[in-house]
């Protein structure tokens, strides 16, 4: 502040009365008025002394007429001064009041749209966790199937293209799950990050309204104000206040940090759209393969089963007409055996002739003949009983076998379109879908 003007203070100039005392009136009382005359002063000196007085008095009133002017001067000027300093400390705590609302404007903005982000991203947790929930049924089922399929009998319990499927379908749950689940905790820790970030935004918010406030009330105050009054240790600095760059910089980093945690939220949203929407399609595609299969073995089973019982039905008709062949054989047999009877009769009664008449003659070299033939027949018919008698057995054994493969096939055919299938029913149509839900 500019020093006030000060007058220099002047001596004033001095009169000097001389009195010459040669000139002094001489008493006429002599020495007895000397005492009279030693105690008053002369007329002249009298003058003086009041001329001295006045000088003084005019002086005195010079002075205290520069002082007042002084003193006038000094009070105007203070009082601009002050007033001047008074102003400009309001622009600044206006400045500074524009400063503050900006920062604070620019947190409310951000904690709004991270509040909004996190409930966003909290939005997307809970579409995992119903996704994570969704694949129970789908791996309940594949287990199920898997489990089903165990329980087929030794011949058709083979590692076919529908227990690779199921087992691919497996697997390719298990690594879905594994995958919402790594998805969830990192949605929750992206979560607490935003909430972390938005409390210090808050309280940065919290402290610039009340700063705000504080300095919005200094700015009311003015020399009329009645809550003013003497803080004199106001006047030193505090040992932790922040320079104006801190401070901006304090808000800018909460910001940018706020930014950042933004930035990986949506990331990370939209990271969990592309995981719900390709496990969907994994999903959909496996399930499809895996239907696919299992029809087209079940369609194999079918011919399977189908041709078996069409053999099975032709060896009913040939043990069937085995059966009746083996009965013919026994008939024809039992037929030549009576012929062979009548001729080994025939030559046993021969044998009885007597004498001469004992003659190996044309009927008997006849009934050897017949004898023998008929013996070959029945041999050769036997042999063929025996072998039509195999062949039913053999008939038998492959009906038996015929049966229990067919038994086999129904059982598989039971276990892949009744249990498998129509439990594949309950599979989710759609993972995106049931995330929603």
């Amino acid at each position: 502040e500019p020093r006030p003007t000060v007058v220099p203070c002047r001596p004033l100039p001095a009169r000097i009365c001389d009195v010459v005392r040669s000139d002094r009136p001489r008493s006429c009382c002599g020495m007895a008025m000397a005492g009279y005359r030693t105690a008053k002063y002369q007329l002249p000196e009298w003058h003086r002394r009041n001329a001295g007085v006045y000088y003084i008095a005019i002086a005195a009133s010079e002075e205290a007429e520069r002082g007042r002017a002084e003193s006038k001067h000094l009070a105007k000027h203070a009082a601009a001064s002050a007033q001047r300093a008074q102003e400009y400390s309001k622009s600044t705590l206006s400045q500074r009041l524009d400063d503050i609302h900006f920062w604070r404007m620019e947190l409310q903005k951000e904690i709004m749209e991270l509040d909004a982000e996190t409930n966003l991203l909290a939005a997307q947790k809970l579409r995992l966790e119903r996704a994570l929930d969704a694949t129970e049924v789908p791996y309940a089922v594949v287990i199920d199937n898997l489990e089903c399929r165990e329980r087929r009998q030794p011949p058709d319990l083979v590692i076919d293209e529908v227990e690779r499927q199921l087992l691919q379908e497996a697997d390719l749950i298990r690594d879905i799950r594994d995958l919402l689940k790594r998805t969830i905790i990192q949605a929750t820790t992206q979560i607490r990050s935003n909430r972390i970030q938005k409390e210090n935004c808050e309280l940065d918010w919290s402290d610039k309204v009340e700063t705000y406030h504080i300095d919005d009330k200094c700015i009311s105050y003015c020399p009329d104000s009645t809550n003013i009054q003497s803080h004199h240790s106001s006047l030193k600095f505090e040992e932790n206040a922040s320079t104006p760059k801190t401070w901006a910089e304090f808000s800018h980093d909460n910001i940018s940090r706020a930014e950042q945690e933004k930035l990986a939220s949506v990331q990370l949203r939209s990271l969990i759209n592309n995981i719900i929407h390709d496990a969907s399609e994994d999903l959909r595609v496996q399930r499809a393969a895996g239907n696919e299969a299992l029809d087209s073995h079940c369609r194999q089973l079918d011919e399977a089963k189908l041709r078996l019982e069409q053999h099975l039905e032709q060896i009913l008709k040939d043990i069937r007409e085995e059966e009746a062949n083996i009965v013919n054989l026994k008939k024809a047999i039992r037929d030549k055996e009576a012929y062979l009877k009548v001729a080994q009769t025939r030559l046993y009664d021969r044998s009885f002739r007597p004498n001469v008449e004992l003659c190996r003659d044309e009927p008997q070299f006849r009934l050897v003949s017949e004898v023998e033939q008929l013996a070959v027949f029945l041999e050769a018919l036997k042999r063929k009983l025996m072998e039509s008698e195999q062949n039913l057995k053999n008939l038998e054994e492959t009906r038996m076998k015929l049966e229990k493969e067919i038994a086999v096939k129904a059982n598989s055919i039971f276990i892949d379109r009744q249990k498998c299938m129509s439990n594949r029913v309950r599979y989710p149509v759609d993972l995106e879908v049931a995330s929603y839900k």
